[in-house]
């Protein structure tokens, strides 16, 4: 059934949003509809005080949320109009979105919104199949659409990020407050929880690629995670990361944007993605990445994408959950 009236694209767009990734699923987002207009809200009861001080992947993963409206809209047949942090006054208010002008979806917004719902966060290594050279530059070409670059490390590179990566996870494994917030968003087996990570959506094991990636260690003390995860998959992937040119809450912003048009684009390829954040969570290594390996821009996201034939396990929460 077609969509005709801006409510129809607003209620559209809400059932989208809810499908956007964010840090351990922490879906940190409320919205409020005022006539045809969506509030984007951060929700800060769902930060990471420990391993997010400062909001930046609580920002990001509302980015992502933002972007994924904008697209729900605009395949409904608007155009939409954004106002981002619209009020300094109320820093949780993140974005205002309203459908405008009537527009037909151009084939690229229908291919997006197709991917809305099938996109899945992997946390393993990947199959030997490459990701095309010419599909990457296209990945890079869009983050640049949305204000941020995406940058494809060397080999080198690669074994430098690959090793501070399980320097931090290494860290981080010891720091009890921080570890246990990362335990809190993992779910057990049968758990009825609409966020976190479920148990099926993780390896077992740690993923086997070289160089070796390090992943969260979400089932800790538990025999938790898929023990089939790990079959036939040890290429890390193509390594990159996501950067922006300021480090200001509107370029989080932007950075989450730019996220969620790479991975839509990316799923309609085939292509998944791995995250690592370990590194960006600790201000000196995310110092020692911008200045070393990313010439002076911001390292927003440090991801992996590559081609696995997994079907990872996803929870959402419904809509009206959402709602402020």
């Amino acid at each position: 059934m077609s969509i005709r009236t801006a409510s129809d694209a607003v209620q559209a767009a809400l059932e989208a949003a809810r499908w956007a990734p964010s840090v351990h699923n922490t879906q940190p987002w409320s919205f409020a509809v005022s006539g045809d207009e969506i509030g984007l809200r951060a929700d800060t009861g769902r930060r990471l005080r420990v391993g997010d001080p400062a909001g930046r992947e609580l920002l990001i993963s509302c980015g992502a949320a933002l972007f994924t409206i904008r697209t729900a809209i605009r395949r409904a047949g608007f155009e939409p109009v954004v106002r981002a942090l619209p009020d300094p006054d109320r820093p949780s208010l993140l974005a205002l979105v309203r459908p405008g002008a009537g527009t037909g979806p151009d084939e690229h917004t229908r291919v997006l919104a197709g991917e809305i719902e099938r996109r899945r966060t992997h946390r393993s290594g990947f199959t030997t199949l490459p990701v095309p050279d010419r599909l990457v530059r296209s990945l890079a070409a869009t983050a640049g659409q949305e204000g941020a670059a995406l940058l494809v490390l060397a080999p080198p590179a690669v074994e430098a990020v690959a090793a501070l990566t399980r320097a931090a996870q290494i860290v981080q494994s010891e720091d009890r407050p921080r570890h246990l917030e990362v335990v809190r968003w993992a779910r057990p087996p049968g758990s009825a929880r609409k966020d976190g990570v479920p148990a099926g959506a993780y390896p077992h094991d740690e993923p086997r690629t070289d160089p070796a990636f390090a992943q969260r260690d979400y089932a800790w003390r538990h025999d938790w995670g898929n023990p089939a995860d790990q079959a036939g998959s040890t290429s890390p992937g193509v390594v990159t990361v996501l950067t922006t040119a300021g480090d200001t809450r509107e370029d989080w912003l932007k950075a989450g944007e730019a996220l969620q048009h790479v991975l839509l684009k990316a799923s309609a390829y085939g292509v998944s993605a791995a995250f690592h954040t370990q590194v960006l969570e600790m201000d000196h290594l995310r110092a020692f990445l911008r200045e070393e390996l990313c010439g002076g821009a911001h390292p927003q996201m440090i991801m992996r994408l590559g081609i696995t034939f997994d079907d990872a396990e996803t929870v959402r929460r419904p809509v009206g959950d959402l709602l402020s």
